[in-house]
């Protein structure tokens, strides 16, 4: 990893399937995800996805 990633600031996006990226803060958001409101590091970001992100099966195959 270079020095420029590690200092890159990231947010958290969700798409409508609840799945959850990480995303370079300073590029437009792709088409289908929308930010959560959690910027930071890329661990800080990681670190949240992590807590939130409990059950990785798309909402589409949940019961």
């Amino acid at each position: 990893m270079s020095t420029m990633d590690e200092n890159a600031r990231y947010q958290v996006l969700r798409n409508d399937e609840d799945q959850y990226s990480l995303w370079l803060a300073d590029l437009a958001v792709p088409s289908g995800w929308h930010p959560v409101g959690k910027q930071g590091s890329k661990q800080e970001c990681s670190d949240y996805v992590d807590e939130v992100w409990t059950d990785m099966r798309p909402r589409s195959l949940r019961s």
